[in-house]
């Protein structure tokens, strides 16, 4: 906003000014009935939605052919993790069980307690730097500690996992939710999961 200065011995009662902050106030109103709330009532999100996944990007036949490998994943005690790195956030990416669809899967905050997420562990020498891995898919150990974790940056109140392994599968796997997803390091996503 650009502050205009008034000219001296204008002592006008300000009625200007506070209409302009009306106008401004109306103005993020009415921006704001677009998105989608979380039902909290402190003005935190609970991380459980941000937005929909439409019809058409649910049952999109890459998404289903897709979805169709991941049913045939073998199932055990481990998660797969894709990297959603957002800049000056907290949260680590989303997690989801085997044979699970990503539209299942859980925005998560890492507990690095016993080890370090992978572009992490980069940071402690020379190597690449701090969320080199957006996107990267991989098997993830460990367990949910059932700590909700607030990230200020966010504003989303998420579930805590405690890392204890993880291991690359690929570099490079596509798209999370549907072809054509848009992606910003400087803007949250658009939708995470769980989708009502």
């Amino acid at each position: 906003m650009k502050y205009i200065s008034k000219p001296a011995g204008n002592r006008d009662s300000g009625t200007a000014k506070w209409l302009a902050y009306g106008f401004m106030a109306l103005a993020a109103a009415s921006s704001l009935t677009s998105c989608a709330t979380t039902g909290a009532t402190t003005g935190v999100s609970d991380g459980s939605i941000a937005g929909r996944l439409t019809p058409t990007q649910l049952n999109n036949s890459q998404v289903k052919a897709r979805n169709a490998v991941i049913a045939t994943e073998a199932p055990g005690n481990y998660y797969i993790g894709r990297r959603w790195w957002t800049d000056g956030t907290r949260f680590w990416g989303y997690l989801r069980q085997p044979g699970q669809p990503w539209s299942e899967a859980k925005l998560t905050i890492m507990n690095e307690s016993i080890v370090k997420t992978p572009d992490r562990t980069q940071e402690e020498g020379v190597g690449q730097p701090h969320g080199f891995d957006h996107n990267f898919e991989y098997r993830i150990w460990g367990s949910y500690t059932g700590k909700m974790i607030y990230d200020p940056n966010s504003n989303f109140k998420l579930p805590e996992f405690r890392l204890s392994k993880f291991e690359l599968v690929n570099q490079s796997p596509g798209f999370l939710f549907y072809p054509g997803e848009p992606y910003n390091p400087r803007q949250l996503p658009s939708v995470h999961p769980p989708f009502p």
